[in-house]
């Protein structure tokens, strides 16, 4: 996964602060937008692991900060609910521009209400998803009602909302009456996932119930029990972001994986110089590997290094050669456990009169069954067997050859 920073200009020409989330191997098939709950900011960490977590489905999401919240330009008290859903659209646009048009929107409490009415204008949005959102969008004056008779009289005050002060006027407080929330979910005809926690104190299961009776087919209502509304439990936001991930796979065309031509040989790799750093694209048969450096090194760790390989490969062929094995004398074996680390070392360590360096594998096998001593040293001689622990222990000849386009 990948973090980029951006700067998305919104309808007044402020800068909202947003971060782009890519999967591993930057090519994500659909994106998203994430948008966050009232008075919250796009780094709750609800947001950052619901969003990171869809990257794991293929998608690029965008989290961003309402106006006048967290790192966003502007004040809180234009950061009303049509302020909110006109931010929404303008980074709809920034991403028309500059990668491609949103197809899911995801919403978070008030940020759920803002994407299904966002979701009501975006033709690109195929599909909305919630989390803990209210019915009407007036709930959430509940939160400030304290201050609402000072607002009339004073024109702007200081509101304590969540313990944290903020300045409201009185378009911030008449803006929160102006939108038909359940009018348009009726109207939005729109592939719709509502998740909602039952025991949710702040914004209560009823408005769950209400979006799902206004709604047309396809709806779905995912319970998540346990969960309080901020979701603060990282289990219950990483289980949001899988269900919504899982959920909205049958609304969208599955994307065919172009493959590399592997040119009648085994394997292929490929790395583009001029868009990535040290991740290279490899395909082996019918699969599609990422390899790359780890960060410690200059690369980006958006897989394992080709030593990372090279030991998942001994591991691999280790365990299913001790299978074989195992099953062809029919011993108990019921599991394998194999550790690899890879090191280079002076032949004068390893009491050799060479010089130099030589390549130590340490291999390590736990044997799992019922198994005697004298069947687990025979599975631990069969260990050094393996096709690819020969090859490694043996000298290999190498031919290589440039080749034309």
């Amino acid at each position: 996964m990948k973090r980029s920073k951006l700067n998305i200009p919104n309808e007044k020409g402020q800068i909202l602060n947003a971060f782009l989330e890519l999967p591993a191997n930057q090519k994500p098939d659909f994106y998203a937008i994430f948008a966050h709950c009232f008075t919250c900011t796009s780094s709750l960490s609800a947001v950052k692991n619901i969003s990171r977590t869809l990257t794991q489905h293929g998608f690029g999401v965008v989290r961003f900060d309402f106006t006048g919240l967290g790192k966003s330009e502007g004040e809180f008290h234009d950061s009303h609910f049509s302020a909110n859903v006109s931010d929404l659209i303008a980074v709809s646009n920034y991403m028309v521009t500059n990668f491609e048009a949103p197809s899911l929107l995801v919403g978070h409490s008030l940020g759920g209400a803002a994407v299904i009415t966002a979701a009501s204008v975006l033709d690109s949005v195929k599909a909305v998803a919630t989390i803990g959102a209210p019915a009407d969008v007036e709930h959430v004056t509940h939160l400030f009602s304290h201050g609402i008779d000072e607002v009339k009289e004073k024109g702007e005050v200081t509101v304590n909302i969540g313990g944290r002060p903020f300045h409201i006027n009185q378009e911030f407080v008449d803006n929160f009456t102006k939108t038909d929330l359940p009018s348009i979910v009726q109207q939005l005809r729109k592939p719709i996932l509502i998740l909602h926690s039952p025991i949710d104190t702040i914004v209560g299961i009823k408005n769950a119930e209400k979006i799902y009776h206004n709604a047309h087919h396809p709806k779905s209502f995912v319970t998540l029990d346990k969960a309080d509304h901020l979701l603060t439990n990282p289990e219950d936001s990483i289980y949001a972001g899988n269900v919504i991930g899982s959920w909205v796979q049958r609304y969208f065309p599955k994307k065919v994986i172009s493959k590399l031509d592997t040119k009648q040989e085994q394997a292929v790799g490929h790395l583009n110089l001029v868009d990535d750093n040290f991740t290279t694209k490899i395909q082996v048969g019918n699969h599609n590997l990422i390899a790359d450096e780890p960060l410690s090194v200059g690369g980006d760790d958006f897989g394992p290094s080709p030593y990372d390989y090279l030991n998942a490969g001994l591991i691999a062929c280790t365990t299913m050669t001790l299978k074989m094995y195992a099953n062809r004398k029919k011993w108990d074996l019921r599991e394998v456990f194999v550790y690899v680390s890879h090191e280079k070392k002076s032949n004068k360590e390893l009491s050799n009169e060479k010089t130099g360096l030589v390549d130590v594998f340490t291999k390590k096998i736990k044997l799992i069954g019922d198994l005697d001593e004298k069947q687990k040293q025979r599975l631990y001689q069969i260990s050094a067997k393996c096709p690819v622990h020969k090859t490694l222990a043996n000298n290999a000849y190498f031919e290589t050859e440039l080749i034309e386009n």
